[in-house]
């Protein structure tokens, strides 16, 4: 038995002494392959010119998950926004909801303010409450004014303070264009945005919170124990293949305004359409914007995280190895017909030295097409792995010694 440990003592001395003098070797390797496509297109994708031949006054058609602008005419051109202010509107509830600061069931009252409000609204009383809940399902089905004044105090106290934080909004993600006057959309001086920045609204909406597309696709439905019947003003849900949303918005010195929401194989667009001439010329318009996009891009998800990219050596370590995996889920807008020329490249340690964090940034893959560089994603470490020392040596040695005598 003696024998046995002092051999382990001489071995566990061997080791460490031959760990520390390793050399730290931090040579970088690169490979590549034309297997994998990721993340954003290209910048040189937008289409300039309205040879669409669209005769709204503005037009903008974005890829959701990236941002990317694929068309777009008078995209910058300030305009009276009518309803489709809601999606901003929509976008402070869903963050309300989704910090906690609300909750679906909560009752909502209703003012004298809200209750005296025109345009399309619910009629609501101000002797009656309606959840959180009933209300969405008001303002994105039926674009309800009543409803969204009364969200607006419900959130900020007033529809003024509540203004100012769609303003606030606006400003953080970069919609330049924008000014807002009011929740509703009802024609204000002053109150106007784009169709870039209604791209933009819509995509934060879609993309941080997706399950407002349970609200944003419902064709009919009813509340108030079915006293009032509820009918989808976007006819483009009932209409068009994938559709997701999202709101409509229209008055007689705004004219037609929409923005069109939809998925298809993995593909998401936002079509945004200002100034229309018909209420039947917005959603043609808005189609053709979109038939454009699932014509001509395809999305390929191709980098999920947590998967494991490949497993390297580590220096002076408790464990030998860790796993570098992606750090979050990729993929790549691009032409079709493209994606054969995609190709991906790694720069990663050949060898690193611990201790290695959890998560800890270990490389890159650049994806790139026709060897330009159209996205990064970090590369980081699937498990902690601790320094090799005297201490944690010979606790790992003692343990296998005593488990040989059992």
């Amino acid at each position: 038995m003696f024998r046995k440990f002092f051999i382990s003592i001489g071995l566990c001395i061997i080791l460490l002494s031959s760990s520390f003098s390793f050399a730290i070797n931090d040579t970088m390797y690169v490979w590549s392959n034309r297997e994998n496509a990721i993340s954003t297109t290209s910048s040189n994708t937008t289409c300039e010119g309205n040879f669409l031949n669209i005769t709204s006054g503005s037009a903008t058609l974005i890829e959701q998950s990236t941002g990317q602008i694929l068309y777009e005419h008078n995209s910058h051109e300030q305009l009276r926004p009518a309803s489709v202010t809601k999606v901003m509107t929509i976008l402070l509830i869903m963050e309300a909801l989704d910090n906690g600061t609300i909750s679906l069931e909560d009752n909502v009252p209703c003012s004298e303010k809200a209750s005296s409000m025109g345009g399309s609204q619910i009629w609501l009383d101000t002797s009656e409450t309606l959840t959180v809940h009933e209300m969405l399902k008001a303002i994105c089905v039926v674009s309800a004014n009543d409803c969204c004044v009364a969200m607006a105090e419900f959130l900020a106290g007033s529809e003024e303070l509540f203004v100012e934080q769609m303003n606030l909004k606006a400003k953080e993600l970069g919609m330049n264009d924008t000014c807002f006057k009011n929740c509703h959309g009802i024609d204000e001086d002053g109150h106007l945005t784009s169709s870039n920045d209604i791209a933009i609204m819509s995509r934060e909406l879609l993309s941080k919170h997706p399950k407002i597309t349970e609200y944003t696709t419902i064709w009919m439905d009813s509340l108030r124990n079915g006293e009032s019947e509820l009918v989808n003003t976007n006819k483009i849900i009932r209409n068009y293949n994938g559709a997701t949303g999202l709101k409509t918005g229209s008055t007689s010195l705004a004219l037609f305004n929409l923005s069109a929401s939809a998925t298809r194989d993995g593909l998401s667009l936002i079509a945004v359409i200002m100034k229309g001439e018909t209420s039947a010329v917005r959603f043609s318009e808005a189609q053709k914007l979109l038939d454009y996009g699932f014509s001509n891009y395809e999305f390929v998800q191709c980098a999920k995280a947590g998967d494991i990219v490949k497993t390297i050596e580590i220096n002076k370590g408790t464990v030998s190895s860790v796993d570098v995996i992606y750090e979050t889920d990729s993929g790549a807008l691009i032409k079709k017909g493209e994606k054969d020329n995609v190709t991906t490249q790694v720069v990663l340690d050949e060898k690193i030295s611990a201790p290695i964090s959890e998560g800890q940034k270990l490389g890159e893959i650049h994806y790139l097409l026709n060897d330009d560089v159209i996205a990064t994603t970090n590369l980081i470490a699937k498990q902690e792995v601790k320094k090799l020392t005297l201490v944690n040596m010979f606790t790992h040695t003692f343990g296998k010694w005593f488990s040989l005598l059992r």
